[in-house]
């Protein structure tokens, strides 16, 4: 056992210092004024509800968010699961570039290319962004080993690694799309003639049943949410604005992505693998064409890395070898320490608006509405939270006790209501929203006496509804996206209220008003 360890440190000490590191910039990178992201928040309430599907998200994101609580649900183990994944999808490429034959060169190559890229940012969120990345990267792992080694084993691998990815974003659906195209346009395409392949495939859809059945029992809320998307979303970006941003977003690393394509396509001893690089076109292509987020395609990266890396390990002559490799190393570190502060949230809101014109430059300040705010959109969604929480606990604790169980604690957005429900867990009632997947976590009917309301202020319709309306605070923080949002107390309600509150709830599902 001891001989096993001390060989075990000898070949993988390295890559341990690098894991090391990667759990170690997570946290230091970010600035302690941060708070959680409002779609933190979110899913960590969905631990809370249990169920085969979210109207945000497929469920795996929930199970996560249960081992966080069990934890003891602290910030520390937010940030730790993400960084985790990052941690994990670093050892997956090592030993990509292992399986193919690379060496201590190559891996420290790939290794440090995802360590110091885009990645910080992606596994400092609690998000499914983190899991979808190492999933592709697991995929793409699995396809190299079954065309080294055509087995049935490979085949079952994938389709666990489908399922794990459709679990947890469906994203995947578009890789598999471009990964299957690439396959068919190549000699590869004997993969879906391989014995194994009919029952690899039925084992997927046999696992991933459950979702599509939760999918089809609530009316398919995946295309609803991705017709919102697009209509709020995405209608601000365009294929040329998405294509631009891969140049930049992966930019410490670009030489090495032009590199592996090229490799893929020129180097003969790749051929096997040509597919990978053809799937890095199609699924550009098809995220270009849907005017898709920058990050959606990040996971097809690593593999090309990997393969950029073996290719310079293989051709290049040991003193060019050793020039070309600390260069490509520097170049990388230089860039992302020039746009670290862009990257991460590791300066104080102060000193970024203080520096705004650099940050407006990268078009770091522009938000999914289009327009700039004095800070980037997801450091804005990492403030404020607290404060809301604490005003909205003080509202609640000015009704009466003996009216607290026919109170109703309601928020205009799910960022608030998971942010009241993460913040005062135990302290005040449930928190609610008619938005996303809140809308299907209220109790039924119920006679409501009160509301503590989070958001804008109410119509005079509905506030003729109960005998007293008063505003108990307001949120003050002027960086928070949630600047501006009040806290109110609504008493003494009629019965219309009620009616009137579940009929909306009805109204707003049947019309899939919940976005």
């Amino acid at each position: 056992m001891k001989t096993r360890l001390i060989n075990f440190l000898k070949q993988y000490w390295l890559l341990l210092v690098i894991i090391m590191a990667k759990f170690i910039l997570q946290y230091v990178l970010v600035n302690p004024y941060y708070e959680l992201h409002r779609d933190e928040f979110l899913h960590l309430d969905q631990a809370n509800h249990p169920a085969f599907g979210f109207i945000s998200v497929p469920p795996l994101t929930s199970i996560i968010s249960k081992l966080i609580f069990l934890f003891g649900g602290g910030e520390f183990w937010v940030r730790f699961f993400p960084a985790l994944t990052g941690a994990l999808t670093i050892i997956v490429c090592w030993l990509m570039v292992e399986r193919l034959g690379g060496k201590i060169l190559s891996k420290l190559l790939v290794s440090l290319a995802l360590l110091f890229s885009v990645f910080l940012r992606i596994n400092m969120l609690f998000q499914p962004n983190s899991v979808d990345i190492l999933v592709w990267s697991l995929l793409f792992y699995s396809l190299i080993g079954y065309f080294q080694n055509p087995s049935g084993k490979w085949l079952y691998y994938l389709a666990l690694i489908i399922t794990i990815g459709f679990y947890n974003k469906y994203n995947v659906i578009f890789l598999l799309i471009a990964v299957g195209a690439g396959l068919l346009l190549t000699r590869s395409r004997k993969i879906f003639t391989g014995r194994f392949f009919i029952k690899a495939l039925l084992l997927t859809l046999l696992l991933i049943i459950p979702n599509i059945i939760w999918q089809i029992v609530n009316d398919f809320p995946l295309l609803n949410h991705m017709r919102v998307l697009s209509s709020e979303q995405l209608v601000n970006n365009s294929a040329g604005g998405f294509l631009k941003s891969q140049i930049t977003i992966f930019l410490g690393s670009f030489p090495l992505v032009i590199t592996g394509l090229l490799a893929l396509f020129i180097f003969k001893q790749f051929r096997p693998f040509r597919f990978f690089a053809i799937s890095f076109i199609i699924i550009m292509a098809i995220f270009a064409l849907l005017k898709a987020k920058n990050y959606y395609a990040l996971g097809i990266f690593p593999v090309i890395i990997v393969f950029a890396s073996i290719f310079l390990e293989r051709v290049l002559k040991p003193l060019w070898k050793t020039i070309v490799f600390s260069a490509l190393i520097m170049f990388n570190l230089l860039v992302t320490v020039t746009v670290i502060r862009f990257l991460m949230p590791c300066m104080s809101p102060e000193m970024i608006v203080t520096n705004s014109s650099y940050f407006e430059k990268f078009g770091m300040l522009r938000w999914e509405d289009g327009k700039n705010h004095p800070l980037p959109q997801d450091f804005s969604d990492m403030t404020g939270w607290k404060e809301m929480a604490d005003k909205a606990l003080e509202a609640y604790r000015l009704i009466p006790e003996n009216e607290l169980e026919n109170t109703l604690v309601f928020c205009h957005n799910y960022g608030q209501a998971g942010a009241l429900n993460y913040f005062n867990k135990g302290k005040m009632k449930e928190a609610y929203s008619l938005n996303t997947d809140y809308i299907y976590w209220i109790p039924e009917k119920a006679d409501i006496k009160n509301v503590v309301l989070v958001g804008d202020n109410v119509d005079d319709d509905i506030a003729k509804m109960f005998g007293s309306f008063k505003q108990t605070g307001i949120i003050e923080n002027k960086y928070a996206r949630e600047n501006g949002t009040g806290i109110y107390l609504l008493t003494g309600a009629s019965p219309a209220f009620s009616d009137f509150f579940y009929k909306e709830i009805e109204r707003r599902k049947k019309e899939h008003d919940i976005f």
